[in-house]
């Protein structure tokens, strides 16, 4: 396992640990921050592994933080005037 994907093992853990944590703002400050620090991350994967593995761990970082694209998706869907 290269260190890239250790890294993204690694935000995955701490993603699962910030949620189980109680939180007085539904972890929004949490999620900001884990989006911050895993774009850094997802960039790297792609760089050492190629973007099909680079998809693969973008999806699984959709899957943790589905609020944040859900309400991104429906941001866009306002935009776009649907």
């Amino acid at each position: 396992m290269n260190l890239s994907i250790a890294l993204a093992a690694l935000w995955g853990i701490a993603a699962n640990v910030l949620a189980m944590i109680p939180s007085k703002d539904n972890h929004w400050t949490r999620a900001y921050i884990l989006i911050a620090v895993g774009i850094p991350i997802l960039g790297y994967v792609t760089l050492q592994n190629g973007p099909w593995i680079g998809l693969i761990v973008m999806a699984a970082g959709m899957s943790v933080l589905r609020w944040p694209v859900i309400y991104l998706g429906r941001w866009v869907r306002r935009l776009v005037g649907h």
